[in-house]
């Protein structure tokens, strides 16, 4: 087996080569067709995230991400073998030969917040590929089948973004359904952004305009149906906003999550909105305190998704046609020149690395 790690924060990736594991207990053992690389990759190949106002930053060491690690939560893969402990229940309507999509926010799946179907919000996570190893490698093991759903002949690369920047804005957009019927506003045209373009068209919503600084990024929303965009670095960027709303502005969704972004989200809101944050670009927050009761904002942050949030994103998928963000296919020997290019902002949608 042939995989990529993080031996070193910020160091690049080590190539492994190891014997191919075989699944133990309830282990599904999968060669991987596609793995996407995301944002989130680069704050663990960096090692930690940036807090704002002078604090230590977050290291993911002392969150329990040990090295090495095989990066990639981004996952889809042909089901090669189940372990002895699988039983026919277990695997629904999978079978060795199918292909499918991973979901990697695994919790210790034990707590009241696993049993109840929150894993993702588990205060012990073994996530794939950010605490356990993920899909930058040719196999990958699955825990439990259930963590595998079947494509059903959807697009192996277009689909292995859905494990996270899909039900990330899935997640995000629900949280905000109630103004649907309003323009949302939205930070970031990046993979995420364009992503939570078709999925809002999808699931009825009016639509978004779209904030980036990046010329091509805001050029691809714009293609990928935004009713507008706005430079953030423009002076007048809050005055576009309001005027290209053509009314009040009663949610926000960052997908950056910078402090000039909030600030902007946070300004532009009318009275009762709300500000989804998603992003962790980090930083610190620069609101004045006294605005959030006079305005009656809500501020929530968004962690991903759940695995019924998940199916539920490929049904909608499925039912409604969605579109797929662009993707640049690359052979998982590049995985280090993608993540370069990623944190160089030169990708235009997603990357996904196919062994």
């Amino acid at each position: 087996m042939k995989s990529f790690k993080v031996a070193d924060f910020k160091a690049p990736l080590q190539e492994v080569d190891e014997a191919t594991p075989q699944p133990s207990g309830t282990q599904v053992l999968i060669k991987v067709k596609a793995a996407g690389v995301c944002h989130s990759d680069l704050h663990i190949w960096e090692g930690g995230y940036d807090l704002g106002h002078g604090r230590k930053p977050l290291s993911l060491k002392d969150r329990g991400i040990n090295l090495p690690l095989t990066m990639g939560h981004e996952t889809v893969g042909e089901v090669l073998a189940f372990g002895p402990d699988v039983k026919p229940t277990d695997q629904g309507d999978l079978r060795v030969g199918d292909i499918g999509l991973v979901y990697p926010w695994i919790g210790c799946g034990k707590c009241a917040t696993c049993l109840g179907g929150d894993e993702n919000m588990c205060l012990t996570p073994r996530s794939l590929g950010v605490y356990c190893d993920g899909g930058y490698a040719d196999h990958m093991l699955v825990p439990h089948p259930r963590y595998l759903l079947n494509l059903k002949g959807l697009d192996p690369a277009t689909t292995a973004p859905y494990a996270c920047s899909g039900v990330t804005t899935y997640s995000a957009l629900k949280k905000v359904e109630q103004h649907f019927d309003t323009p949302i506003v939205m930070f970031g045209a990046g993979g995420l952004g364009l992503m939570a373009l078709s999925l809002l068209k999808a699931m009825g919503g009016k639509g978004a305009i779209m904030v980036d600084i990046d010329a091509k990024k805001r050029e691809a929303a714009e293609k990928a149906g935004a009713l507008a965009t706005v430079d953030p670095k423009a002076p007048d960027a809050l005055e576009q906003l309001a005027k290209k709303a053509g009314g009040p502005i009663r949610a926000v969704i960052d997908l950056v999550g910078n402090s000039a972004t909030t600030q902007l989200g946070f300004d532009c809101l009318t009275k009762g909105g709300k500000l989804v944050i998603v992003g962790l670009f980090g930083g610190g927050a620069t609101w004045a305190l006294p605005l959030i009761p006079i305005k009656a904002i809500t501020i929530q942050g968004s962690y991903v998704g759940n695995l019924r949030e998940t199916q539920e994103l490929l049904d909608l998928v499925r039912t409604k046609k969605v579109p797929p963000i662009p993707v640049t296919r690359q052979p998982l020997a590049k995985a280090n020149d993608a993540l370069l290019q990623l944190q160089q902002g030169a990708v235009v949608g997603r990357t996904v690395l196919t062994p």
